[in-house]
């Protein structure tokens, strides 16, 4: 048997000095780029902070117009105007509409004749009326004088007590004849005066229903009739009827001041009261009447137009119903420095310090008197330290 070499085990010897060369650590490359960056980051934000010095952002809000009764605002509900005293005039009689003196506009007076339909035949039945009246007027005589003279006859005892009561009731057929007679006369009257359509109130024309050679009837029988001729409204009974809100109808009282505005003239501002409150609600739109009259009111009010009531609180405010806008911008807009009163204003992205002079204050805002126009921009809440010269960023409004 060959002898066993011995293997060589040097190898698996482990080296002491490439141990102790590995214990070396190796250099933090992690570390230096952090702080590099960390350094390059406060830089950019040194630099842009420096490239922004000076500017700030403020809130801007802008110097309006503003109605004082705006201040004392309750509630604001909306309406309609309409005339409390109208009527829809028709004729009392039949016939063919002969005349009409009236257009829409146009005013007229109690008792005023706006129409008239034909009445020839009520003409002639009332001429033949006076007439019968006039032969039972004659009949009348030719029996007192008969009466008289059978009377003394029969005194004398020339004739019966039955031919004097012959007279006698001849002479009573006469007097009733002649009362109907009479009676007959004035139905004709009256049957002329039912062709002639009066104006029951002083007002205007507001629409026109029919016109000449139509036929008008009291209560319209036929479709080709007209029920009403005109219809008229006393302009001076003129009130907005407005739908408030059943949650809000305590707000509501008699007596109150308000404010009205028409959409029709949405700049003009009419003063008003709570007239009457109708004590029924609508179920179906949860709201109650109110009826706001006018205080005082021009021709361009009219019945129909839409409007907005601002109901005022009673608070003393009753002289600022109707008051004509004032220049406003908030309270907080203003400060006081050494006794002047400021704003600053915003032009080309400077503010500037502006002396105003203020008035009254209208809620969170207060009237300008002297110092801004319409349309300036103010800063809302300047810092105390806010000097003239700063300049604004990207400010909200």
């Amino acid at each position: 048997m060959p002898p066993v070499k011995e293997r060589d085990l040097s190898g698996l010897r482990i080296s002491r000095e490439k141990k102790e060369d590995t214990n070396e650590k190796p250099f933090p490359w992690k570390v230096v780029f952090g702080v590099i960056l960390f350094v390059a980051v406060v830089v950019v934000a040194l630099l842009v902070l420096r490239g922004l010095e000076g500017e700030r952002e403020y809130e801007l809000a802008t110097a309006t117009l503003t109605y004082p009764s705006q201040a004392s605002s309750v509630l604001t509900a909306n309406g309609y105007v309409v005339a409390q005293v109208k009527a829809a005039v028709a004729s009392k009689g039949t016939g063919r509409l002969e005349y009409l003196g009236v257009e829409e506009g146009d005013k007229v007076t109690q008792d005023q004749i706006i129409a008239r339909i034909e009445d020839d035949d009520i003409k002639a039945g009332l001429a033949r009326a006076r007439a019968e009246l006039e032969v039972a007027r004659a009949d009348l005589k030719d029996a007192k004088r008969t009466l008289e003279r059978q009377q003394r006859l029969f005194e004398s005892n020339l004739i019966s007590q039955a031919e004097l009561d012959a007279a006698q009731a001849r002479y009573e057929r006469v007097r009733a004849s002649i009362a109907s007679a009479e009676a007959a006369v004035l139905e004709a009257e009256v049957a002329l005066e039912n062709t002639r359509i009066r104006a029951p109130f002083d007002g205007t024309v507001l629409t026109k229903h029919a016109d000449i050679g139509e036929i008008v009837a009291p209560f319209a029988a036929s479709v080709s009739s007209r029920g009403s001729v005109v219809t008229i409204a006393d302009m001076s009974s003129l009130q907005v009827e407005a739908d408030v809100s059943e949650s809000n109808i305590m707000r509501v009282s008699l007596g109150q001041m308000c404010e009205i505005v028409l959409d029709a003239y949405p700049d003009t501002r009419y003063t008003g009261s709570v007239h009457k409150i109708v004590p029924t609600a609508d179920r179906a739109k949860a709201t109650v009447m109110t009826k706001v009259k006018f205080l005082e009111i021009d021709e361009r009010v009219l019945p129909e137009m839409s409007a907005k009531v601002t109901f005022l609180s009673g608070d003393g405010n009753d002289n600022l119903a109707g008051a004509p806008p004032v220049l406003t911008i908030p309270a907080s807009a203003v400060l006081t420095r050494n006794g002047t009163q400021m704003a600053f204003v915003a032009r080309d992205g400077i503010l500037t310090a502006t002396t105003v002079q203020t008035g009254d204050r209208l809620g969170d805002r207060i009237a300008i008197r002297e110092g801004l126009t319409q349309g300036d921009q103010v800063v809302a809440h300047p810092d105390p330290s806010l000097e003239t010269g700063s300049k604004i960023g990207s400010p909200s409004r």
